[in-house]
């Protein structure tokens, strides 16, 4: 029986029941992705050791979850001015995908930087694509210059509680996946950007095994949500700071993922780029899992030793497999077998 962690906080959140909706309404349109288990990463880490591969979503990652529950709430007479949206990339794909099957135009603000794989791959959803400088352009002031012009409807990345419950399914699987294993989480890892992924997994797991801990992990010099958690307000990133997770660097937590997080989350913590490559090695070469940067990161604490395995029954989120081959080449040659 869902605890009262289902409640809506306010109207602006989505609650338990919204994430059950979205399954819904993702049935036959999002994948159900496996929940995997391997020996090998049992007997390293001393306990029972569950992989949720988004890897395997539509269009990658988990993103496709959100953008499908977003756009499929926009009211027919507003579609034809088709959806935007700003990406380093997953988003992008996953809001070019969904808009694809939806029949709406779709135009995405991407950084100049993002992975090639990431670039490519939207466009070949049919979107169109506009360029920024992530480090000298404001990426919302693009979009709603774009949006004054053509009327289209802002799909956020995960500042929205249609995304957050979209996003909560993968969390609903989860669980659902693990009582069938009879294997509930003692510890469930996510990683953290925005944080929508986080807060939907965390309303999710939360409501469903209250005595459950969800972590956010992060890059260490992109920690804005564990500064965030130990203030009690929202900390933004230095300007100057740099990692290969490319799908991790959002500026500050958003308003309403933070009211979730600072509410559900047990914590938060970072991996430097040197242990989410080894991460990124150790899931090709022993787990046969293609793993981006970003995606990685739970996987990289868990290794790393960040959180407690030993004797507990850990899920950890592979959040994306979108990653370019010259950055997983990188990550082999410095972590060979």
């Amino acid at each position: 029986m869902p605890s009262s962690i289902a409640e809506r906080v306010s109207s602006d959140l989505p609650g338990f029941a919204d994430i059950e909706t979205a399954a819904a309404r993702l049935a036959g349109k999002a994948v159900v992705t496996p929940l995997l288990e391997y020996p090998e990463l049992n007997e390293r880490l001393g306990g029972r050791v569950l992989l949720k591969p988004e890897i395997l979503q539509r269009t990658g990652s988990f993103k496709f979850r959100g953008a499908y529950n977003r756009i499929a709430q926009i009211p027919a007479e507003q579609r034809g001015r088709g959806v935007l949206a700003y990406s380093s990339g997953n988003h992008a794909q996953g809001v070019a995908a969904a808009a694809k099957l939806l029949g709406l135009p779709a135009t995405i603000v991407m950084p100049a930087d993002a992975p090639a794989i990431k670039v490519s791959n939207t466009k070949a959803y049919g979107a169109t694509v506009v360029f920024y400088d992530r480090y000298s352009e404001d990426r919302e002031a693009i979009a709603e210059a774009l949006i004054a012009k053509t009327g289209a409807t802002l799909v956020r990345p995960y500042d929205d509680p249609a995304i957050i419950a979209g996003q909560g399914t993968c969390g609903l699987e989860l669980m659902r996946q693990a009582r069938a294993l009879d294997a509930l989480p003692d510890t469930v890892l996510v990683c953290c950007g925005g944080g929508g992924l986080t807060a939907g997994t965390a309303l999710a797991v939360k409501t469903l095994s209250p005595a459950a801990e969800v972590y956010a992990v992060e890059p260490e010099d992109f920690d804005d949500t564990a500064r965030s958690l130990a203030s009690g307000s929202r900390q933004a990133n230095r300007p100057e700071a740099r990692s290969i997770c490319d799908a991790l660097l959002s500026p500050t937590p958003g308003e309403l993922t933070f009211q979730l997080n600072r509410r559900l989350l047990a914590g938060a913590v970072g991996v430097s780029d040197a242990e989410v490559e080894r991460a990124m090695a150790f899931a090709f070469n022993r787990l046969k899992l293609v793993v981006e940067p970003g995606g990685a990161v739970s996987l990289a604490a868990a290794l790393a030793g960040k959180i407690e395995t030993a004797g507990r029954t850990t899920a950890l989120v592979l959040s994306g497999g979108n990653v370019d081959g010259a950055t997983m080449q990188a990550a082999l040659d410095r972590n060979p077998c």
